[in-house]
């Protein structure tokens, strides 16, 4: 019988061996499409991944209720989640609760669902973290295709945070440089979805919305919807995403 966070597909076992996942690597896990595809990718690679999460103020925790899930449906290492309430600087509607979310479809520009420093932020945090663990890999599902147009999810800027962390760490400078991984941020919606079908995601586990409800259904309006659900149409899958109309 299935649970109500179970896709309407059916996927193949992952892949994945756990005894051989040996090199630790972080991976930034929000609890959507795009970072589960890349925690999956990263466990295909051999890595044993520990999974980094950030309660950074958001409108709704079912993203990090999904992250959980999908560390633990994914083989995750660990998995840890941080708290650090952007909510007090506000200036984006993902942290602002008197900001409304745009539903009128993608547009032009920096939306308001931009959380200024947001993925610079996390990063640093999983430096940090690869640091202690003796890491010399970090995952992180961004995308400069399908997405809506957020400065920090460019090429440019993952080369650049890159640049910072083998001048700022110890095991850097020591010899140890390290590797930022963005395996994602040339493909399209669907060719993410695709690679997650090969990997046999259930991504019904996952949370994309910017609004979902409590119970983690989604709004079907916000960019994150839209985007989600073209890549499922693009791609020729079923669409797994609950929604809160039951759409």
């Amino acid at each position: 019988m299935k649970t109500k966070f179970q896709s309407r597909l059916t996927p193949a076992p992952l892949a994945l061996d756990a005894a051989a996942a040996t090199k630790p690597a972080v991976v930034l896990l929000s609890g959507g499409l795009d970072s589960a595809t890349v925690l999956a990718l990263a466990r295909e690679q051999g890595f044993a991944c520990h999974c980094l999460s950030l309660d950074y103020g958001q409108r709704h925790g079912a993203e990090l209720q999904a992250a959980a899930r999908v560390a633990a449906a994914l083989g995750a290492a660990a998995h840890r989640v941080l708290k650090l309430d952007l909510g007090q600087l506000g200036g984006s509607a993902l942290t602002d609760s008197s900001i409304a979310v745009p539903t009128a479809g993608v547009q032009p520009g920096i939306p308001v669902t931009y959380v200024p420093a947001r993925n610079t932020i996390m990063l640093a945090l999983a430096l940090a973290w690869a640091e202690v663990l003796g890491a010399g890999d970090i995952f992180v599902g961004v995308n400069a295709v399908d997405y809506s147009g957020y400065p920090d999810c460019r090429p440019e800027f993952i080369r650049a945070f890159e640049a910072l962390a083998n001048l700022a760490t110890k095991a850097a400078v020591e010899g140890t440089p390290l590797k930022v991984h963005a395996p994602l941020i040339d493909m399209s919606k669907a060719q993410i979805i695709a690679q997650g079908g090969r990997l046999g995601i259930d991504y019904g586990l996952t949370v994309s919305c910017y609004q979902a409800d409590e119970d983690g259904r989604a709004c079907s309006l916000c960019d994150s919807c839209r985007l989600r659900s073209q890549g499922f149409a693009a791609a020729g899958l079923p669409d797994p995403t609950r929604y809160a109309g039951g759409n």
